[in-house]
């Protein structure tokens, strides 16, 4: 009995290796038939691309969504730093204008000061002008402490814009040649005629819209060119002779039609005064 249960595990035995030889010859003659691969292989071929797949799209989609956010989150940053240049930028160009136009306004006072060597001259800086007198007045912080008097007359750019009307220890104000109200002060002016004839006259009015002053009481009818300079005339002695006023723009008729009212453009703009130079005679010290 016992040698009949070890013949039959050797048969088993023989028969599972002739299994194994006949699958591994078959798997082999499978191989070699590549346009045929087993129903079992292609089952796993397909699992394990599908697999495959599963785990690749989200993965893919996983690195797409960072590197998106990555390169948001840079091109945030590097937004924010042009913007920051830009602000820099404009700050900068606001800045050099501001004082390019400082610079030229600076020269010309100096150009001014130069040629007022007969006066003594204060300069002072415009520290207030009211919207409701713009073209009236302003405040300059330069007051008695400084030598200023009332009615000196005031410079600016290239020219006379006005004269001293009130004084405080500190601070003066300036009325304007714009000055259109009937208690302001007119400047005594001239100029001369085509025939070399002395025109004299006085400061009468000012002409917001043409920007042009006006020059009444002419005490001549001589043919004048436009182009003329205006300077103030010096009679009162409050005034010193010769400040530079403007040149001739037109000439017209009084309200009458009778005698010649001149007009005249102003040697400095009234709307952009921040730097002005007074100036006084011997006799007003």
């Amino acid at each position: 009995m016992q040698k009949f249960f070890s013949n039959r595990r050797l048969v088993i035995a023989v028969i599972i290796l002739v299994v194994c030889f006949g699958l591994m010859a078959g798997s082999v003659s499978l191989r070699n038939r590549r346009n045929t691969p087993p129903i079992i292989q292609q089952f796993g071929n397909d699992i394990v691309g599908f697999v495959d797949s599963a785990v690749a799209l989200p993965v893919n989609w996983a690195q797409t969504s960072v590197s998106s956010i990555n390169g948001l989150m840079n091109t945030y940053s590097e937004n924010r730093e042009l913007k920051q240049q830009v602000t820099e930028l404009a700050q900068t160009k606001v800045r050099d204008q501001t004082l390019a136009h400082e610079n030229k306004q600076l020269k010309q006072q100096l150009k001014l000061n130069n040629s007022m060597t007969d006066y003594n001259t204060v300069t002072a800086a415009v520290l207030m002008r009211t919207p409701s007198s713009w073209q009236r007045q302003l405040v300059i912080n330069k007051g008695q402490s400084s030598g200023i008097k009332k009615n000196m007359p005031v410079m600016s750019g290239s020219g006379l814009i006005g004269r001293i009307t009130e004084v405080n220890k500190t601070n003066s104000k300036v009325e304007l040649l714009s000055d259109t109200s009937e208690s302001s002060n007119r400047f005594a002016i001239t100029l001369n005629g085509q025939n070399g004839k002395v025109i004299n006259g006085i400061i009468t009015g000012y002409n917001a819209r043409n920007n042009e002053l006006e020059m009444g009481q002419v005490t001549s009818k001589a043919k004048i060119k436009k182009g003329t300079r205006v300077v103030t005339s010096g009679m009162g002695g409050v005034t010193p002779k010769g400040l530079y006023v403007g040149r001739v723009s037109r000439v017209g008729k009084d309200d009458y039609g009778l005698a010649q009212k001149i007009y005249i453009t102003p040697a400095t703009d009234f709307n952009d005064i921040n730097i002005v130079t007074v100036a006084e005679t011997a006799s007003q010290e």
